[in-house]
């Protein structure tokens, strides 16, 4: 029983850090921007757009972090629940036990003690109904003990169930006013955007994600017919011109990560939906090793994938206002490649 407590704090403590990740991954990002003096120029207006888009990708990032945040809440809830279950299940095997001893009248020592020795026809007698009674009081004894960790295990399994289930619930509420947060931000980007002349468009969509290039057919590029590379790129590429959308995994809209994870679960290999989760797995390669297939990180802190998909060149959905498109991997903020193993 002594483990089941530990088991339980250690439990609460990992609910308690979670919150704490939540909280420290969103609390302050989502802040406006302080207000500025309109720009005089089409190049200021540019600028701004660009600066107003990382904001916004990176922005986005976070939320997908706190998504996993609050997704891992929910199953610590879930499985406290469950917890909690089996420990009132483990305390009502006691009841009828415990009905039993209520209502066979024991009280103790004393009373059973005087009884044998006024029943008792002899010394032999009398010896052998008080040792009968000591056992019997042993047992009881033992068993009212058993029941008591039961239920403290079983108040305790609860009082961390309780508190993992408000967690959960607290990390989802604050996730909701955060996105609503971000749907405004990105509203009111789109609609400067759309302000700006064609070319002015064009020259922040090159600043910020590259110049879109022609995409090229799988059968061109240097990847392996068959292999989960060139599952993966066939996905993606078939994706060129969808429109990018914050939080999209397809099929007519994506984010960043969102067409990294739709492109590798049409090879069966399933990636977390957050940029910076992905840049965690595999091998760690260098832009001189890409391969087709690897995932290409961006920025300070990781706020962009892309797959890479031979030639130098990646497909990738860029940011708000731009379509998913095929670029060149050397583009602005390039940190690293990603080779995802098995």
């Amino acid at each position: 029983m002594q483990s089941a407590r530990t088991t339980q704090r250690h439990r609460s403590r990992a609910v308690l850090a979670l919150g704490a990740v939540l909280v420290a991954a969103t609390t302050g990002l989502l802040a406006p921007s302080p207000a500025g003096a309109a720009p005089s120029t089409a190049a200021e207006a540019g600028e701004l757009m660009r600066t107003a888009a990382q904001e916004l990708t990176v922005v986005d990032e976070q939320l997908h972090e706190a998504e996993i945040a609050v997704a891992a809440q929910q199953q610590a809830a879930a499985a406290a629940a469950e917890q909690a279950a089996v420990a009132h299940a483990a305390f009502a095997v006691y009841e009828p036990r415990l009905r039993a001893i209520a209502q066979g009248g024991y009280t103790g020592k004393t009373q059973s003690r005087m009884a044998a020795f006024l029943t008792s026809s002899s010394a032999d007698v009398l010896v052998q109904q008080m040792t009968t009674l000591d056992l019997i009081a042993s047992r009881t004894n033992a068993v009212v003990a058993e029941a008591a960790t039961a239920q403290t295990a079983a108040r305790q399994a609860q009082e961390a169930a309780d508190q993992a289930a408000a967690t959960a619930q607290a990390g989802a509420e604050q996730l909701r006013a955060q996105k609503a947060e971000v749907e405004k931000r990105a509203a009111t980007y789109r609609a400067d955007f759309d302000r700006l002349s064609t070319a002015e468009q064009v020259r922040v969509t090159t600043a910020v994600a590259g110049r879109s290039l022609e995409a090229p057919a799988v059968s061109e590029l240097p990847v392996v017919s068959g292999s989960a590379a060139a599952a993966a790129i066939q996905a993606a590429l078939a994706q060129v011109g969808d429109r990018y959308a914050a939080g999209g995994t397809g099929p007519d809209a994506f984010d960043c990560s969102g067409l990294t994870s739709y492109a590798y679960a049409a090879a069966g290999v399933t990636l977390p939906h957050s940029s910076r989760a992905q840049s965690q797995l595999g091998q760690q390669v260098s832009r001189q090793e890409l391969q087709p297939g690897d995932l290409v990180f961006y920025y300070t802190p990781i706020s962009h994938v892309a797959l890479y998909i031979g030639n130098g060149m990646i497909v990738h959905a860029r940011t708000y206002g731009s379509p998913v498109a095929v670029t060149s991997v050397d583009q602005r903020g390039y940190r690293f490649g990603v080779r995802l193993g098995g």
